[in-house]
């Protein structure tokens, strides 16, 4: 038997800046409280070419890279680190399918998404998700790129401190 401990997780999300500029940070945030994640860190970030290297390493030489990169310095990003059982596997359901075409309408991106990648392919445009969020085993990673352990906060939430 596994110790309940072990399943509670850090993940990264990115609010990225359609969503920032749309003023949905908000909105994103609340569905994550409201699930029952705690926020350890956020932070609104300037995203830089190294730092979109960094986190987009195995992306850097596809030819959708450019104007990835583009995309997430047109405006700033809310960096989250989140806390809760299964964190990883939790949030990516919250934020749903990377398209929104094919996210169901009670997720982030199925909610609030309103453009297709087949729609944004024929049109010439980019496509933009509003959220990233980690996937199961590349977290830790992503969380070491976009914060410093001294931006990392330890404490217990209202409903934690009840439970004892």
């Amino acid at each position: 038997m596994s110790n309940n401990v072990e399943q509670v997780e850090r993940t990264f999300v990115a609010v990225k800046p359609d969503a920032v500029k749309r003023g949905l940070v908000g909105e994103i945030t609340k569905r994550f409280e409201d699930a029952g994640f705690k926020i350890c860190g956020m932070k609104m970030v300037q995203a830089t070419d190294q730092l979109l290297e960094q986190h987009y390493e195995e992306h850097v030489d596809k030819p959708f890279y450019e104007g990835l990169a583009d995309y997430m310095k047109e405006g700033p990003i809310v960096g989250m680190v989140l806390e809760g059982v299964h964190a990883a596997e939790n949030i990516r359901k919250i934020v749903g399918d990377t398209s929104a075409k094919d996210a169901h309408p009670s997720t982030i991106r199925g909610q609030y998404g309103h453009m297709s990648m087949d729609y944004a392919d024929e049109a010439g445009r980019l496509y933009k998700n509003l959220v990233h969020a980690s996937e199961p085993g590349e977290q830790e990673r992503e969380i070491e790129i976009w914060f410093e352990e001294k931006e990392l906060h330890d404490y217990q939430t209202a409903h934690e401190e009840e439970t004892r």
